[in-house]
């Protein structure tokens, strides 16, 4: 009886992207929720300024506070993956 073998299939279709034949095709998951971190952090010291009126504080602590749900959802998903 012949072994059967199984053909790995890349991820990604070298035909959308050529570079995935030929070399490492990934994300930077670790720098990215870093910089993440960064953003919201400088975005919340732009606080302290010249502001005539709230309303830029307004749209800083927003995009901030997105931001920083959107970084925490990701932490959440990527704890509970392994249960899926």
């Amino acid at each position: 009886m012949a072994g059967k073998a199984i053909e790995k299939r890349p991820e990604v279709d070298p035909r959308d992207e050529p570079s995935a034949e030929w070399g490492w095709h990934g994300s930077f998951p670790k720098a990215t929720r870093i910089a993440g971190w960064v953003s919201v952090v400088i975005l919340l010291l732009m606080l302290k300024g010249n502001h005539e009126n709230n309303t830029e504080n307004v749209w800083l602590i927003g995009l901030a506070a997105f931001l920083a749900l959107l970084l925490v959802l990701d932490f959440r998903k990527r704890r509970t993956a392994w249960r899926k």
